[in-house]
């Protein structure tokens, strides 16, 4: 039997502005999963009987100004992980509770909470939550438990999670309980990944981020990845992003094993280079026309190497991974911009160079001109607050003037300004010459509890010298 559901379809890059519209307005049809097109584009699922052509203006011209939105009925969508889970556990309830009654013990209150509610599936794998089936009965019934759940899940194997170690590989803690091999594969966003799931991570949680990543338009690019990882974003960027060549750097063995076998089964590893161990150790400089610093929950260990692998003749992008603490106590905890654009203390210069190796501070001399401008932003501003940004140069004889609007969040506001004035004062440090900043786009791609943001701020850098 054949199912429709009704979608809005606009480009990959705004399908996260989107789905956050849609989500709070009562739109989204959570009973089915967002669906990537053959052309690229994103499918969001939504309520047919909740949406106007108010919110089809309001989605175009104010949530993802340069979008564009089609409404069309997709076949047979896939159901959301919450649709399918509702149907897998109620027959997993059924089919344990009988086998548990047949060893001769009753079936308890207890023992159904015991249930995994979420899982996670990686080819013919599922991956289980530590928090289940920790009632000592279930010992008792292996491996016969073990061949149910996979059954009933449609699975070849099982394995359960347990918390990520403090290494600093982030080595997850994976027991496998059905099956004798942990590698295992995965499509996502058209790229085939494989690894062992003891190992190494694989954050399905940055699928927008992906997304965004596979719509840049990265033609004849060289980038640097700084944490690799097995190739979250190494490979969006050598796929769909269309990079000339990508360095990507991982210091997990096991990681570089997988991001190794990765880019040969996507036949792309003659357009990479791995660079095994401590990026921090990197022997390359002046290269890059945008660097990845996908690390969290802060990659501010990587600025200054990022810093060095930027092109010194003309700058470029830099993506920079960070989870924000929206706690009121930090709110303060930031660079104080005010008295830099007044006088620029040492106090606070020493501030913003602590990362730079002190060899490279040495080389450097003395530090830029201090008449140069801090930092610009294309990010929309509220009209009525008063900021030094209403008006800002980019650079001599380039005026950018910022649009109305405004940030989410004040947190972000600040830590992205303070990025971005760390950033420009690494760089003339660095290079002994005045350089500018500007921040092109604040990504918000999920949270951790009420409390913490993983975003991505978009940072152009540029000598002020250069004629773009």
């Amino acid at each position: 039997m054949q199912t429709e559901s009704f979608t809005i379809v606009t480009q990959a890059q705004f399908a996260q502005q989107y789905r956050e519209y849609l989500e709070a307005n009562g739109i989204l049809d959570t009973a089915y999963r967002l669906q990537k097109q053959p052309d690229g584009t994103v499918a969001l699922p939504v309520l047919y009987s909740k949406l106007s052509q108010h919110h089809l203006l309001n989605l175009c011209n104010s949530v993802a100004l340069g979008s564009t939105c089609t409404i069309t009925k997709i076949k047979n969508p896939i159901l959301s992980k919450k649709s399918s889970v509702k149907s897998c556990h109620k027959q997993m309830q059924e089919e344990l509770s009988e086998l548990v009654k047949h060893a001769g013990v009753s079936w308890t209150h207890q023992l159904k909470h015991d249930l995994p509610r979420v899982w996670k599936r990686h080819g013919d794998m599922i991956i289980l939550n530590e928090s289940a089936f920790q009632a000592d009965i279930w010992k008792t019934l292996e491996p016969g438990l073990w061949l149910v759940v996979a059954n009933v899940l449609g699975a070849k194997r099982i394995a359960k999670a347990g918390r990520v170690s403090a290494d600093g590989f982030r080595t997850p803690k994976v027991t496998l309980l059905l099956g004798n091999d942990a590698w295992v594969h995965h499509i996502d966003n058209g790229i085939r990944y494989t690894f062992d799931v003891t190992k190494c991570m694989f954050s399905s949680g940055n699928i927008t981020e992906k997304l965004r990543v596979s719509s840049f338009d990265c033609t004849g690019e060289v980038v640097v990845d700084l944490y690799a990882g097995i190739g979250y974003f190494t490979l969006p960027f050598l796929m769909h992003a269309g990079a000339a060549f990508v360095h990507a750097c991982e210091w997990n063995p096991h990681a570089v094993a997988a991001l190794l076998k990765n880019l040969e089964l996507n036949k792309v590893l003659h357009r990479c280079k791995v660079h095994k161990g401590d990026n921090r150790q990197l022997s390359l400089r002046n290269l890059a026309d945008r660097v990845n610093l996908g690390l969290i929950p802060s990659s501010e260990e990587g600025w200054p190497v990022a810093c060095q692998l930027l092109r010194e003749d003309k700058g470029g992008i830099f993506h920079i991974h960070h989870n924000i603490s929206l706690y009121g106590e930090n709110r303060n905890a930031h660079f104080d911009r005010q008295n830099f654009d007044s006088s620029s203390s040492k106090a606070q210069q020493q501030y913003l160079t602590a990362e730079l190796p002190a060899s490279s501070i040495e080389r450097s001399g003395s530090s830029s001109d201090s008449t140069t401008p801090t930092f610009t932003s294309s990010l929309k501003k509220d009209a009525n607050e008063e900021s030094i940004y209403n008006l800002r140069w980019k650079g001599p004889g380039n005026q950018s003037k910022i649009e109305k609007g405004v940030f989410t969040y004040p947190e972000w506001q600040a830590w992205a300004e303070t990025v971005a004035l760390r950033i420009k004062c690494l760089l003339e440090t660095l290079h002994a010459k005045p350089w500018w900043t500007n921040i092109l786009h604040l990504e918000h791609v999920k949270s951790y509890a009420p409390h913490v943001d993983h975003v991505v701020l978009d940072l152009e850098c540029r000598p002020c010298d250069v004629n773009l």
